[in-house]
This record gives C-alpha cells, sequence and structure tokens, in this order.
C-alpha cells in the first residue's frame, strides 16, 4: 500500500511543479488533470488514519461546503 501511494503522490507533485513552470495551456491544463488523478489515486491507497483528518479539515473548513447548492441566498 505504501509504494502505489508514494509513486502517485510523486507524479502528482512533479505534474503541479510542470503545471507552474510551463507557459503553454495544453501542457498546464495536461499536467493539473493529471495531478487530480494522481491525488485522488493515492488519497485512495492512504490508509484510513490519513484519509479521516483530510476529509474532517475540508468539512470543518469554510471554503468546502456541500450544502451552498441547496441552499437560497
Amino acid at each position: 500500500m505504501f509504494a502505489p501511494l508514494t509513486i502517485g503522490l510523486s507524479i502528482a507533485f512533479m505534474a503541479i511543479c510542470l503545471n507552474f513552470n510551463s507557459n503553454e495551456e495544453i501542457i498546464k491544463v495536461t499536467a493539473a488533470i493529471v495531478a487530480l488523478v494522481c491525488l485522488f489515486v493515492s488519497l485512495l491507497f492512504s490508509p484510513l488514519i490519513v484519509k479521516i483528518p483530510i476529509v474532517a479539515i475540508l468539512l470543518i473548513s469554510n471554503k468546502f461546503n456541500p450544502f451552498k447548492f441547496f441552499t437560497t441566498s
């Protein structure tokens, strides 16, 4: 379980670096997609003790509000 996690995170980190250092739009978009896919796959392979704090931080923060779609302003 540790090997796929580190491989996915390293590929995602390299894609993020490529995204920041590139000037071409298609390379930026492709690198961002690869980074997101690798981050989700590495989250899939991560142990439960790592997943719970990540989900808790996302739900507690104000930036991620899954119920914002259902509320009216």
